[in-house]
């Protein structure tokens, strides 16, 4: 069964040819033109990913990405025609799984959609990591620390299973990297520091003293089991 995309675009131009060249791609589609409308059809198709521009009418995208957030991880790329790094920053590090550009090409947002849909298979892989008082259920995106749940972006899940399939051994940036985006994660490596940051917000009694991910200056990261 195809994956069902859903766009949340006001530009219709733009919007229809988003469409076109998903579903040349193999994807199903459905286009919203509004906030209001995006979010009616996430929560009637369940897609499997959302391409969300934050300029729109009605519900403006950061409005409809934190009430998706709420209630599902569903994979989002953001899309912006304002492009600084700033901007970029601070949609990934709310929890978006990538952010592209005004203006892109069509095969640029293809390969960032089959990569973030690639990226999110792994995580729910039939398996379960348990250090320490941390525990990670991949087949069911669920966190505990002490056995009080946590909630985690992908990202977040992604980067601990690593972490915890690596106890005490050093991690680099680019092997995080490498691990957690499988080798698309160009736009990324500025971000890796801030979702490890908000991860220890979640996972740590005191973040300014990790005792868990603790960073070995100079080298990169590790989890202490």
């Amino acid at each position: 069964m195809a994956a069902i995309i859903t766009i949340i675009e006001d530009e219709e131009r733009i919007a229809h040819w988003m469409q076109l060249y998903l579903e040349q791609a193999g994807f199903t589609t459905y286009l919203a033109s509004d906030g209001l409308a995006g979010l009616a059809l996430v929560q009637q198709h369940q897609p499997s990913l959302v391409v969300l521009d934050l300029m729109l009418p009605k519900l403006d995208g950061l409005a409809v990405f934190k009430v998706i957030r709420q209630t599902s991880n569903i994979p989002i790329i953001m899309v912006t025609a304002r492009s600084s790094d700033e901007e970029r920053i601070y949609g990934l590090e709310l929890g978006a799984d990538d952010y592209v550009g005004k203006p892109f090409n069509a095969r640029e947002l293809v390969a960032r959609v089959r990569a973030v849909l690639r990226r999110s298979q792994p995580i729910y892989a039939s398996q379960t990591l348990k250090r320490g008082p941390i525990e990670l259920d991949l087949e069911q995106h669920h966190c505990t620390v002490n056995q009080q749940p946590v909630e985690l972006s992908k990202i977040q899940l992604a980067l601990l299973a690593t972490f915890m399939r690596h106890p005490n051994q050093i991690l680099s940036r680019e092997q995080l990297l490498e691990a957690v985006f499988a080798g698309d994660y160009a736009g990324f490596d500025r971000s890796l520091d801030a979702h490890i940051a908000r991860l220890r917000q979640r996972i740590e009694h005191d973040r300014t003293n990790p005792q868990y991910i603790v960073t070995v200056y100079g080298l990169g990261y590790k989890f202490v089991d």
